[in-house]
């Protein structure tokens, strides 16, 4: 099992989001991050508040913010 950060919540993320909560044997940790929180909140109560452990405001551009970001969240795998 792995913990999962995706990064971004327009509709291709919304689609990894959504196919990565139908995988628990893969994907048992799944961690949001945009620059609107909102927008990954809602994807949070989408797809069942179970399944989307936690949602964080980062900006993709700023490298430090997503670095650290990473080493709160410790992700297995990130998607960007």
């Amino acid at each position: 099992m792995s913990r999962v950060l995706i990064i971004g919540a327009g509709g291709v993320a919304a689609v990894t989001v959504k196919k990565c909560a139908r995988l628990p044997e893969y994907f048992d940790e799944i961690y949001l991050a945009s620059r609107t929180v909102s927008k990954c909140e809602a994807l949070q109560q989408e797809v069942g508040i179970d399944r989307v452990k936690g949602v964080f405001a980062v900006d993709a551009d700023d490298a430090k913010a997503v670095e650290a970001l990473i080493n709160e969240v410790n992700p297995d795998l990130v998607v960007n």
